[in-house]
């Protein structure tokens, strides 16, 4: 099925986008239901199957703190790396650098926060010590050869500390960018955002002298306006988005944060604007439906539900 594609407003778009598929990670570390390593690493190559070039595998992060993760090396052990394809791990702090370095890992992600409620109750400590925290990680793994992912979370709002400064974000971002991040990947993670304060947020750090060719965007669909923030950051020149396979996902660490944007729904929108992707969007639908049996619970994706219908 397709209809084909429509110009938007006459306005120019990218013609190509990548995708992070944020599944395997941000998408099963929410869910009650713990996967056997041997379902995950099949999940991680259909993902792959479907034409996505960048899947961010797992963490390597304490087991107490994720356990739903805590296979994680045997999952790293398990996975044959295509050619071309990109396997960000997530990693909190140089013990995990040297895990992840120990198995081959050729891309890591750091997680940081705009906010000092969210970072101490996320990472044990404020905005400024995890910025201590992370700047041996990012030196070891730049000097090492690998790309490095800054995620920063609670961009556009806060559970405990409300609306976020624009300039509380782009004082936070420029720190990670200057510690030596290849990319930034903006996260509205309890879903808040709306397209004005996308703009206004993209634009602030493009004036900062961050590219957007660095900056990624990581939408919850909290309150709807997922799709519409991800159009917001398209028209800006965004090139990278964030998605979980069928809309897995969420916080454990902020509980009103719900489902993020899903890869399937994004995937329908883009290509109905004529925006490459490379990620076969029926395939997609069939690993989010297979997965959703895996769970047990039927996928909160609209697009997933109306093909399956």
């Amino acid at each position: 099925m397709d209809f084909g594609a429509t110009p938007f407003d006459g306005l120019p778009l990218p013609p190509r986008v990548t995708i992070c598929e944020v599944g395997p990670r941000d998408g099963l570390q929410n869910e009650s239901t713990v996967l056997p390593v041997e379902v995950k690493a099949e999940f991680v190559d259909r993902l792959v199957d479907a034409g996505h070039t960048v899947v961010e595998t797992t963490s390597m992060v304490h087991p107490r703190w994720v356990p739903q993760l805590a296979d994680a090396e045997d999952l790293l052990r398990m996975i044959v790396p295509a050619p071309g394809v990109r396997y960000p791990v997530l990693v909190p702090n140089e013990r995990g650098l040297d895990r992840a370095l120990d198995l081959g890992v050729r891309d890591i992600a750091v997680f940081g926060s705009v906010t000092e409620t969210f970072a101490k109750r996320n990472l044990n400590r404020g905005v400024d010590e995890s910025l201590e925290m992370f700047a041996p990680v990012v030196a070891r793994a730049r000097d090492a050869g690998l790309g490095v992912r800054g995620y920063l979370s609670m961009v556009f709002g806060d559970p405990w500390e409300g609306p976020v400064p624009t300039r509380d974000v782009v004082s936070v971002a420029t720190r990670m960018m200057a510690l030596g991040c290849t990319e930034l990947s903006l996260g509205d993670t309890i879903g808040v955002a709306t397209p004005g304060r996308v703009e206004d947020v993209l634009d602030a750090l493009v004036a900062s002298g961050v590219g957007i060719d660095a900056l990624a965007v990581h939408f919850h669909d909290t309150y709807g306006q997922a799709l519409s923030n991800a159009l917001t950051a398209l028209r800006r020149g965004v090139t990278r988005f964030d998605t979980s396979a069928g809309g897995l996902g969420g916080c454990p660490f902020a509980g009103s944060a719900t489902g993020n944007l899903a890869t399937e729904d994004l995937l329908w929108q883009l290509h109905g604007l004529g925006v490459e992707t490379g990620v076969d969007l029926h395939r997609m639908v069939d690993t989010s439906i297979w997965l959703a049996g895996c769970l047990g619970r039927p996928s909160p994706s609209r697009t997933v539900t109306a093909f399956a219908g």
